[in-house]
C-alpha cells in the first residue's frame, strides 16, 4: 500500500476497470478507467469514439497504467485486475499476464451452446461484486458533477 494523504491509503492490491461513455458525454466518446479498493483514479482515461468496443481499448489502457504506476513508485505485480465480461477475451488476458497482472473477468458465454474447452479461467465473484463499490462509484461520482 501506498499513502495519498494522511488519511487515504492507496490499496491497488485488486484494481478496478470499466468503461462508460458518462465521463466524456459532450463529445459521445468512450473511456476506460482504472480505480483501486479505495476509488482513487489511478491511470489516466483512455477516450475513444463512442461507437467503438471498450474491449480493445484494455489493451490501450494496460500501457498506460503500468507507467502511470511505475512513475509514482508502486510495482503492480501481482495485481489482480478485476473486468466485466466486455472484456473477456484470449487477448486482454494474455496482455495482463504479460505485465505480470492476474485478470478476474467475468466469462462471457457469447451465445455459445456448449462451454469452451480447455482448463477454466480463475474468477472470484466477490473480487467481481467488489466493483460496485469501487469504478462504478467512481463513474457515478463523475457523472453528478
Amino acid at each position: 500500500m501506498c499513502k495519498l494523504h494522511e488519511d487515504q491509503l492507496l490499496d491497488t492490491s485488486v484494481i478496478h476497470g470499466d468503461g462508460t461513455t458518462t465521463v466524456a458525454k459532450k463529445g459521445g466518446d468512450k473511456v476506460v478507467a482504472f480505480c483501486d479498493r479505495n476509488c482513487n483514479v489511478i491511470a489516466p482515461f483512455v477516450p475513444a469514439p463512442g461507437n467503438r468496443n471498450e474491449s480493445p481499448l484494455l489493451r490501450e489502457a494496460l500501457p498506460q497504467l503500468t507507467q502511470t504506476a511505475r512513475a509514482i513508485g508502486l510495482d503492480l505485480r501481482g495485481t489482480i485486475v478485476s473486468l466485466d465480461g466486455v472484456y473477456d477475451c484470449r487477448a486482454n488476458r494474455k496482455a495482463i499476464f504479460n505485465r505480470a497482472m492476474k485478470p478476474n473477468i467475468n466469462s462471457n458465454p457469447r451465445g455459445r451452446k456448449t462451454p469452451k474447452r480447455g482448463r477454466k479461467p480463475l474468477f472470484d465473484p466477490a473480487i467481481f461484486d467488489e466493483r460496485f463499490r469501487t469504478i462504478e462509484r467512481v463513474f457515478a461520482w463523475e457523472d453528478t458533477h
